[in-house]
């Protein structure tokens, strides 16, 4: 399992390559009552937290996992962190394979940064069949996005910087698609401040996670509505699962409807650029926020690759 040492150690190794992101005071969202706190991972470089998990694993791996080349299948963002972190290294070929439904503007960070990129599948899970049977066939090295314990010692980097930027903050909100990066961050929190309360938040599209914690079932895969999140579609990873019950504290679900509000919110109010599947946390402001006991409030603005096409109908709406 994950540590605040292993957390400590990923930072060293990837503090050269990342942004220490903003943490940002909200004159919109905060009252009397709580004062709510943006964590701008959507400024990271790429626009997303994602090139955390990625750097920390590619920067240990063994010779032999680097000369067998490196895969990892996502919906966008982890893609785009590997195959940017491959480019800082050199020496390691990087494959992704992407849902068919990935926006393009994810698809071109991807492609630029040199890796090569396998469009398959309809969703998430259908992308990760075909990666197992690529690594079944060519022995590639596979970066998992959410079940890793380097990826996920990464992700919990931002745990340690927002309490570094406000060690008042007693709780934080996360979008969990995976959940590779609640547990990072908690694991991190926690660790810092014992009585610190971290909240996950899910689509009501694909609450993989709030189903697998309520059923005590590992979802590896699991079947979703129509969502704007294409970031939260489908199942949780094993490491995630298997420690969500120290990690999380209590899951929201919001509505797709929200979600969109939300992210024109952020674009508009706090002049913010987030893809909708980094608004969740906003969302959870907008529905639940009275469920949500917190004076202190860190959310995690988790990405900022928003489609041109979604950011017009934003503007729109």
């Amino acid at each position: 399992m994950i540590t605040y040492k292993d957390i400590l150690q990923a930072r060293e190794r990837i503090e050269k390559g990342i942004y220490k992101t903003p943490l940002e005071h909200s004159i919109y969202l905060s009252d009397q009552k709580k004062q709510v706190y943006l964590k701008l991972e959507a400024q990271q470089k790429l626009k997303s937290f994602k090139i955390r998990g990625a750097l920390s694993k590619m920067t240990n791996l063994t010779a032999e996992e680097k000369k067998r080349g490196v895969i990892t299948v996502s919906s966008g963002n982890h893609g785009s962190g590997v195959s940017y972190a491959s480019f800082l290294m050199k020496d390691v070929k990087a494959t992704v394979v992407v849902p068919e439904t990935t926006p393009e503007s994810k698809v071109e960070k991807i492609r630029y940064y040199g890796a090569t990129i396998i469009q398959k599948g309809e969703n998430y899970d259908g992308a990760n069949a075909y990666a197992k049977s690529l690594i079944k066939e060519k022995g590639f090295t596979y970066i998992d996005a959410c079940s890793d314990e380097d990826v996920i010692s990464g992700q919990g980097t931002i745990g340690l910087e927002i309490l570094e930027a406000n060690p008042d903050i007693d709780t934080i909100l996360v979008p969990i698609g995976g959940g590779g990066m609640i547990t990072g961050i908690s694991i991190a929190a926690k660790a810092i401040k014992p009585g610190i309360k971290i909240i996950g938040v899910q689509t009501e599209a694909c609450p993989a996670m709030v189903q697998s914690m309520k059923e005590e079932v590992f979802y590896e895969e699991y079947p979703s509505d129509t969502s704007i999140c294409d970031a939260l579609i489908g199942g949780v990873g094993k490491i995630p699962y298997e420690m969500s019950k120290i990690a999380i504290d209590e899951i929201l679900v919001v509505s797709e409807k929200t979600i969109i509000k939300a992210a024109k919110h952020l674009l508009t109010k706090e002049k913010v650029v987030s893809e909708p599947s980094g608004a969740v946390g906003i969302a959870a402001l907008m529905e639940h926020g009275e469920k949500i006991r917190g004076r202190e409030i860190a959310v995690v603005i988790s990405g900022g690759n928003l489609d041109q096409k979604l950011m017009k109908k934003l503007l729109e709406i």
